[in-house]
């Protein structure tokens, strides 16, 4: 990339960095709170209408039969909250890098945090650091691209999508079953919170409920009922015992602090049961959540515990298991093309070498990584603040991330 390029991009950035932050503002007082999937429709249509000044073309996908869905991940009837996904693109030819985000945000905890502020330097409100922030900034990348005039061997292509926050399957997996996710690309970014690295690999998810049942009885009648508590108790035993077996795998991946390098079984998540306390539980739940190394097989992992599950029925305990989470891992090098223009890019731009690090949970790189296609996380906002009650962003980060998406996409699709 010449240096004409370079500054060429990075004072077209500087002049939009009052539309930029504009724009996230804007993004961040749409209360797009999911479970359950409210105010979808203003969010995407406030996009849409920036990429009509951008003049980009765009699609609106509305998904079918959303309204009908419930997943336990959001725990809530979507009859009133339709889900849409938006796909836009820049360029010509069919080698596409996509620039993929989310608009959905976990629930806030007032009200107020759906009025975004600004103070020393940064923006407060829901989703600020997860990720409208970064949604702005790539959008901003694209226009910065297009408003240069810069010749692109391929195209840029923007995945906008709902329902991350609850794993996805109302928006990318959609777009996975109906072929539209990650169509001829050579590479994704997506602007998660990363606080200043990139996250080449993540971790996959089994999550169920377990349900022992028993037979009801009062105290003084006990002999007549059957514990479901103390059934519960077995089966968390033979669970904690697979939980130390996990516990002694560890990811090649980096991450800290080493501690975090371990597989994970977490029991008890949610813990629920009996109806008084004088009377014999008839029944007891509680949730499993099985987090997966990128070595580690999704399949082995789940069949592992099914196996576990079914030994103990066969011993007697009355029990169903529930999976309403299933996400596979993903990991890739750090010598990747995309990777490397990626990091050489945060280098020009903030003048420090990126560490690659594996995100603790479940990303949507997944979904590309099961075509084949390189992807990575890089975004504006901070992990240790995105879902909490005081969620910022540094704003002079989100135009550092515009002008890093830009020169990325120019590295990897110019000659």
């Amino acid at each position: 990339m010449s240096e004409r390029v370079k500054y060429q991009i990075l004072n077209t950035i500087a002049s939009y960095r009052d539309d930029i932050l504009d724009f996230t503002k804007a993004l961040v007082a749409i209360r797009t709170e999911n479970p359950p999937g409210t105010s979808y429709q203003t969010c995407i249509e406030t996009i849409a209408s920036k990429l009509r000044e951008i003049e980009l073309d765009y699609t609106i996908l509305e998904v079918p039969n959303a309204t009908e869905q419930i997943t336990e991940a959001s725990n809530h009837d979507r009859g009133l909250y339709p889900r849409y996904c938006l796909l836009s693109f820049h360029g010509e030819g069919e080698r596409t890098l996509y620039f993929h985000g989310h608009y959905d945000v976990v629930p806030a905890s007032s009200e107020a945090q759906f009025l975004p502020y600004v103070k020393d330097g940064n923006l407060f409100g829901r989703g600020a650091s997860d990720m409208k922030s970064g949604l702005a900034a790539m959008i901003y990348a694209v226009k910065a691209i297009k408003e240069c005039g810069i010749d692109l061997d391929g195209r840029i292509g923007l995945t906008i999508i709902p329902d991350e926050e609850t794993g996805g399957v109302l928006g990318s997996l959609y777009l996975v079953e109906v072929g539209l996710l990650g169509k001829d690309g050579i590479g994704m970014l997506t602007p998660e919170p990363t606080s200043g690295v990139i996250w080449n690999a993540n971790r996959g998810a089994i999550s169920l409920r377990v349900t022992v049942k028993g037979k009801p009885a009062h105290v003084g009648l006990h002999y007549q009922g059957v514990n479901a508590f103390e059934r519960m108790l077995v089966v968390a035993n033979a669970l904690l015992e697979l939980k130390a077996e996990v516990e002694s795998r560890r990811t090649d991946f980096k991450i800290e602090p080493e501690a975090a390098r371990r597989s994970i079984l977490l029991i008890g998540g949610r813990c629920e049961g009996g109806t008084n306390f004088n009377l014999v539980p008839s029944e007891c739940s509680f949730t499993v959540d099985r987090r997966i190394n990128p070595e580690e097989d999704l399949e082995t992992e789940k069949g592992r515990l099914l196996t576990l599950f079914d030994k103990l029925r066969r011993d007697g305990i009355d029990l169903d298991v529930e999976i309403f989470q299933e996400g596979e891992s993903a990991g890739f090098s750090e010598e990747d093309p995309v990777a490397q223009a990626l990091a050489e890019s945060v280098q020009t731009i903030t003048g420090e070498s990126p560490s690659f690090e594996m995100c603790p949970g479940l990303l949507e790189i997944r979904f590309y990584a099961q075509q084949g296609i390189p992807a990575f996380a890089y975004g504006p906002g901070l992990l240790s603040v995105s879902h909490g009650p005081n969620e910022f962003v540094k704003i002079e980060d989100i135009y550092t991330c515009t002008a890093i998406y830009a020169l990325t996409a120019i590295r990897l699709l110019t000659s």
